[in-house]
């Protein structure tokens, strides 16, 4: 598709979207109504899909031209292939080190471990109702990730969205329940923005009505701070950063400033908004009036990556170091020429991991889904 044409939203358009009272009310918290998690998730090797090897070539050899060898199935001949031959993905985040990462399926509840060259690894399979847009959707590792292996999820279940911790040999334990579940709006996402505060992005669960709603968890930026599970009277309610949320993209902290970022779309427009590292909520800082999917992200300080799904491309936004404010319209990286994208991961050298969701539409190519990464622009890319 063609660039999508964007806009700026003014600020008064907005800012009754932008709610920052605490939680209360009937939010439910009670397990009881499902227990979906009852087998230990399996942590062993045993990724099935082959590793991206390098694109072959023609070369001279005694005067003539040896012919391109065919490539094998799920060998890709792009070099910034990753992993191929994935199912529809769901979240993307980098390990330490910046040379791996883990990105889930969102149907078939695995967690895979990719690096250039090596075949993917999977790591953990949870069970989850992968029906509609739900599933598997979004992964986050504990700040402490190297010392305790803890990493915490996105998923749906047969009555709700939750969040759980999950420890290597142990089953997951909920941290947070009864985000409602739709027959569609179900996408959520996850990021640290401080050692012991998640920031928890919950969609309205089909229903626009319960993301304006108090009352309810769906349509909403939440800090949840309480991440120890099964605490003695229940787990606390999280406190509202921001309401009005539509169809949840993702959710990304500046690692230099603190600020955080969120992609939503809505019936009108998608977003992107900030909430400043004191707390206070701003107004979306780019909208684009022609919905071109808007889907993870990933901030520097001088700029925010977000995966596009319909407009198949990485948009890159300019931002104003001491303000926030996008400088110019988002750059297209990439566009068209990886199908769909989804997630989005900052890894080292100025590159953006993304992967793709080319399995949930209707134009998969020969080693969909995959993950890619994207060289940013050199001089201002903003991620360093």
């Amino acid at each position: 598709m063609g660039l999508p044409s964007i806009r700026r939203t003014a600020a008064a358009s907005m800012s009754a979207c932008l709610v920052g009272l605490a939680v209360a009310g009937c939010a439910r918290f009670d397990d009881t109504a499902s227990t979906p998690f009852t087998t230990v998730p399996t942590f062993s090797a045993g990724g099935e899909v082959q590793p991206r090897q390098q694109a072959p070539t023609s070369s001279p050899s005694a005067g003539t031209t040896e012919p391109p060898r065919a490539l094998a199935p799920c060998e890709d001949a792009d070099p910034n292939v990753v992993a191929t031959c994935l199912d529809t993905t769901g979240g993307l985040t980098m390990l330490p080190g910046a040379q791996s990462a883990l990105v889930t399926e969102r149907r078939t509840g695995r967690i895979l471990r990719v690096a250039p060259g090596t075949a993917p690894e999977e790591v953990a399979r949870l069970d989850v109702d992968g029906s509609g847009d739900g599933g598997l959707l979004s992964i986050a590792l504990s700040p402490t990730y190297v010392e305790d292996n803890l990493l915490y999820a996105y998923v749906s279940t047969a009555t709700d969205n939750r969040v759980v911790r999950l420890a290597p040999g142990d089953a997951p334990k909920a941290v947070l329940t009864g985000i409602p579940r739709g027959a569609t709006g179900n996408a959520g996402a996850l990021a640290f923005s401080a050692p012991n505060e998640l920031m928890v992005l919950t969609g309205n669960a089909g229903n626009p009505g319960a993301a304006t709603d108090p009352a309810s968890l769906a349509g909403k930026l939440l800090r949840v701070t309480a991440l120890t599970p099964d605490l003695p009277g229940g787990q606390p309610l999280p406190q509202i950063v921001l309401s009005g949320i539509g169809t949840a993209g993702g959710v990304c902290v500046d690692p230099h400033g603190g600020g955080v970022w969120v992609t939503d779309r809505t019936a009108l427009e998608d977003r992107l908004q900030r909430v400043a590292p004191n707390g206070a909520a701003g107004v979306p800082v780019w909208t684009w009036p022609d919905r071109p999917g808007v889907a993870g992200c990933a901030a520097g300080p001088d700029a925010v990556a977000v995966s596009l799904t319909a407009g198949k491309a990485l948009a890159l936004v300019a931002l104003d170091p001491h303000t926030g404010s996008a400088t110019a319209a988002p750059a297209l990286l990439a566009q068209n020429k990886y199908g769909q994208l989804g997630g989005a991961a900052l890894g080292d050298k100025n590159q953006v991991w993304v992967s793709t969701v080319n399995k949930s539409g209707n134009e998969v190519g020969p080693t969909d889904d995959r993950v890619v990464k994207i060289p940013a622009p050199q001089g201002g890319g903003g991620f360093d």
